[in-house]
């Protein structure tokens, strides 16, 4: 039987994982107040006439389609990918193939907030956990940000463009990281802007999209309970027509005996 592991984070007015003007706004209708909505199918209807006086409950949502575990698609990064030559997909375009495949866990926990992972780091870890990449692998990265804690935003490392090309030149098509951005946090990069004015830095990570396309999955949590390799992830995203992103119920399956 195997064991599922969520990668998720729940979408919640609770637990601060975005910016302020990024939140998401949940508005609960519960059972005690929503009688009349049911009593609109049905003329005459009164509250006494249902079960208990109860009616359903319902949630109403106002939320970015970049809210909560989410994938984001090349539309995202650029207008163009395959550097320029083709329009970049969204995520209603997405091949259903890619998000059902082996996943790998890279452990870059240990830098320090804002570093930018190179592909030197990334072929050290692959070393290091004893694994050889294969084409269409999903790529994760446990960067060191802890969803739940204060300034979630401003944690973990990020993904630099030369670690992304490195992944996407071996075939992985898809990737992901527990922190709020696959790129360094903005708050880190911001102030290595004001030092270099060097416009590469600014959001290079998924600006690698422009190259090379790929999918790239964001703000999963519970990494740390996967082994490096060894399991698969299911991630497919929900339809959005013409979107730059969908959300998605991330799960890693693990074979046991």
């Amino acid at each position: 039987m195997p064991r599922f592991i969520d990668l998720s984070i729940p979408i919640t007015n609770d637990v601060v994982s975005d910016p302020p003007v990024m939140r998401p706004q949940i508005t609960y209708m519960t059972h005690d107040n929503t009688w009349e909505q049911i009593a609109m199918f049905f003329p005459g209807l009164t509250r006494e006439d249902l079960p208990d006086g109860e009616g359903w409950a319902v949630e109403s949502l106002t939320l970015s389609t970049h809210n909560g575990t989410h994938m984001d698609a090349p539309w995202h990064f650029h207008s163009t990918t395959d550097s320029g030559a083709t329009p970049a997909p969204s995520i209603d375009e997405a091949p259903l193939d890619l998000f059902f495949r082996p996943g790998v866990k890279l452990d870059f926990s240990h830098l320090p907030a804002g570093h930018v992972v190179t592909a030197q780091e990334v072929e050290n870890e692959l070393e290091r956990i004893g694994y050889t990449l294969q084409p269409n692998d999903i790529v994760l990265v446990q960067s060191g940000a802890v969803y739940g804690t204060d300034n979630f935003t401003d944690q973990g490392c990020g993904m630099g463009a030369e670690a992304t090309l490195y992944l996407t030149q071996h075939g992985v098509q898809v990737v992901g990281t527990d922190a709020w951005s696959w790129d360094a946090p903005f708050s880190h990069t911001a102030r290595r802007w004001v030092e270099t004015r060097d416009p590469d830095i600014i959001w290079e990570g998924h600006k690698a999209g422009r190259i090379m396309p790929y999918y790239q999955i964001e703000k999963l949590t519970n990494l740390a309970s996967l082994p490096a390799f060894g399991w698969t992830l299911s991630c497919f995203p929900v339809k959005i027509e013409r979107a730059s992103a969908g959300w998605i119920r991330a799960v890693a399956i693990l074979d046991e005996a």
